[in-house]
């Protein structure tokens, strides 16, 4: 456990040009370039043609969760604008879902932009379906670095999604030095997203157009869904001199019975994570399991570092861990798992689900490269200089990946 906690973060790092940051997405989807790493050779394709490198043994598993408009501009008492970008339930609940249908009052946690700003509550007007609504905001107390907001509203039928919905704005990554326009309420979005609760992108996903995912069933690929709520935190760097010091993300997981089920008859498939945030979902559904049938506490949520503490977890087999789960959840009767997720995936981790990944090119230091050396080893370095040195363009809006573990 020594060696996994003091790896260097340094060791993670490589120069990223402005340059070479997409500040915009390109006009069609498909059109990125691929960049294929299999068997230590690496290929140059576009992405209209990723379905030509898989075939019938791979399952393609995608996060279906919907980037939330989740950043207010609002303007104080002396003409201040402030900025409010949500980041999670407080009360009266703490999951997603239900938040969204909360009428008349909740409270969120929030980074603040201009907080010395704020003295007094603001109030603001939001137009739906044709009626205004009055919203009032209040600033709570300090949660490191994030703070409190109560919001309250007159409307008793109005949600807090759809006031939201309407009035926010799509988040674009710190990265985008630049405002949000039009074409991202579209293309900052898969065009599977169905749940809201992200504040990022699964930006893997964002490459794929309705050709391709009609493609994938005229081919008998396999392909389902799971949902991870995306948080801030996937864009905060490792700052510490080793992984060790760095605070990962909680984050909310949704996985279907009938998806966990699938997986279990298809443990013979390659499973291909459509992005990172797919394969921490299910490599914590493995640890989800694997804590199940050891009967160790709280299954249901996956610490940082207990995968590598535990040297019981890593001896589980994925067939044992799900078939675990799929009991569990027939016995419960409930349709879906729901659980959170802390997992840090590092290059002492050994996948057990997960035989390769549909990814973007990630920033220096960060924990998703991190997560990519799980994958590639020290191959990341090849990879990333061959794409520097071709022209391929970085982060979200960048261009695609697809690598075989």
């Amino acid at each position: 456990m020594f060696f996994q906690k003091k790896i260097s973060i340094s060791d993670f790092d490589y120069s990223l040009p402005d340059e070479k940051i997409a500040l915009h997405p390109l006009t069609e989807r498909n059109k990125s370039k691929l960049l294929v790493y299999k068997n230590n050779k690496i290929i140059d394709d576009t992405f209209a043609n990723i379905l030509d490198h898989l075939d019938r043994d791979c399952m393609l598993v995608f996060n279906n969760s919907k980037v939330i408009h989740a950043r207010l501009l609002v303007t104080n008492s002396t003409g201040a604008q402030i900025e409010i970008f949500c980041l999670e339930p407080l009360s009266p609940t703490t999951e997603l879902t239900e938040s969204f249908q909360q009428t008349g009052e909740l409270t969120w946690k929030c980074f603040i932009g201009h907080a010395r700003k704020w003295k007094e509550d603001i109030h603001f007007i939001v137009k739906v379906d044709q009626k205004e609504v009055s919203i009032t905001a209040r600033k709570g107390g300090n949660l490191d670095g994030a703070f409190e907001v109560t919001f309250r509203w007159d409307d008793p039928v109005v949600t807090f999604a759809e006031w939201m919905e309407s009035y926010g704005k799509i988040p674009l990554p710190p990265y985008i030095k630049r405002v949000a326009e039009e074409e991202d309420s579209e293309r900052y979005q898969t065009v599977y997203a169905l749940h809201d609760g992200s504040v990022a992108a699964p930006t893997a996903g964002l490459h794929f157009s309705e050709y391709e995912m009609a493609a994938l069933k005229e081919r008998g690929i396999l392909h389902d869904y799971v949902t991870l709520h995306v948080g801030a935190g996937t864009f905060k760097p490792v700052s510490s001199e080793t992984v060790e010091e760095h605070f990962m993300h909680r984050e909310q997981v949704i996985i279907d019975t009938r998806m966990i089920n699938a997986l279990l008859d298809n443990l013979d498939k390659k499973v291909i994570a459509v992005g990172t945030t797919v394969t921490r979902t299910l490599e914590s559904l493995f640890i989800m399991g694997a804590k199940l049938r050891l009967g160790l506490e709280n299954p249901f949520h996956v610490e940082q570092w207990e995968y590598y503490d535990n040297e019981e977890i890593k001896d589980i087999s994925p067939k044992e861990s799900l078939s675990v789960l799929a009991d569990y959840l027939q016995k419960e009767q409930t349709t879906f798992l729901a659980g959170t997720t802390q997992l840090m995936i590092t290059p002492a981790y050994q996948l057990k689900i997960v035989k390769g990944i549909i990814t973007n090119f990630h920033q220096p230091k960060s924990t998703l490269l991190l997560l990519i050396s799980a994958i590639l080893g020290d191959n990341w370095h090849k990879v990333y200089r061959h794409a520097l040195d071709n022209d391929y363009r970085f982060l979200s809006y960048g261009d695609a990946n697809l690598y075989f573990s």
